[in-house]
């Protein structure tokens, strides 16, 4: 019983924090906001046009991560957030947004398995995926890492509370998917839109960035590490 009350409620439930901002802070947010996204995008598109491994690979994610990371700290304060257990105490999320993460992972993998059947989606994840297997693993995954957090300081942060309105999961969402768009990549834009709106359901409901950031890392993490073998074997099994 001591367990189950200190069980997190689920997503849908939203923990009542205070964040009101001044006008000088919203219009500061939001001019910063546009100039990143626009930026941002246009550098996201280009780093991807790059050779698999090469330098201007790593220097254009790196600055695209950088970009991302440095909108959202300038645009005013962002809140890490809280999450509720259904004792109504309140901590910092760390363990659940860790196990979404991997829970992600797992529903992504599975996919993967269908999308090798589909040849369109196939190419396109293995042109991604070439990235991963390019180059030094552990630049690898550094940059990717450096990008999950740019991406949710900046989109589930900055843009989140700049964005505002009735609808802030499907708006940030909507942009954080189009931004994506601009990679040519509809493996790349399908997964912006499903986990862009599980990132945008912990933002909602924990009241920041803390929890959607842990998801992402985790599930980044993850999907470098485990997703290239898998296309590489199906890719040698066709081979044959």
């Amino acid at each position: 019983m001591r367990l189950a009350r200190r069980l997190p409620m689920p997503l849908s439930h939203v923990v009542r924090v205070d964040h009101r901002e001044s006008a000088t802070v919203v219009r500061r947010r939001r001019r910063v906001v546009a100039g990143t996204s626009v930026a941002g995008a246009a550098l996201l598109g280009a780093s991807l046009s790059t050779a698999p491994g090469s330098r201007e690979f790593y220097l254009s994610t790196g600055a695209v991560a950088g970009l991302w990371t440095l909108g959202g700290a300038l645009s005013g304060p962002l809140h890490l957030g809280w999450i509720e257990s259904r004792d109504a105490t309140l901590r910092r999320p760390v363990v659940t947004p860790v196990l979404t993460g991997v829970g992600a992972f797992g529903v992504f993998y599975a996919g993967a398995l269908v999308v090798q059947r589909i040849e369109v989606l196939d190419r396109a994840v293995a042109r991604v995926l070439a990235y991963a297997d390019a180059g030094d693993s552990r630049l690898v995954l550094a940059t990717t890492l450096a990008n999950g957090l740019g991406e949710e300081v900046f989109f589930r942060g900055a843009l989140y509370s700049a964005l505002g309105g009735a609808y802030p999961v499907a708006s940030s969402t909507a942009v954080y998917t189009l931004a994506t768009t601009t990679t040519r990549n509809p493996a790349l834009v399908l997964a912006a839109a499903v986990m862009g709106t599980l990132f945008g359901l912990q933002r909602r409901a924990s009241g920041g960035v803390q929890a959607p950031l842990l998801t992402h890392l985790t599930w980044s993490a993850l999907m470098v590490r485990f997703l290239p073998p898998l296309f590489r074997r199906s890719h040698r099994t066709q081979e044959r």
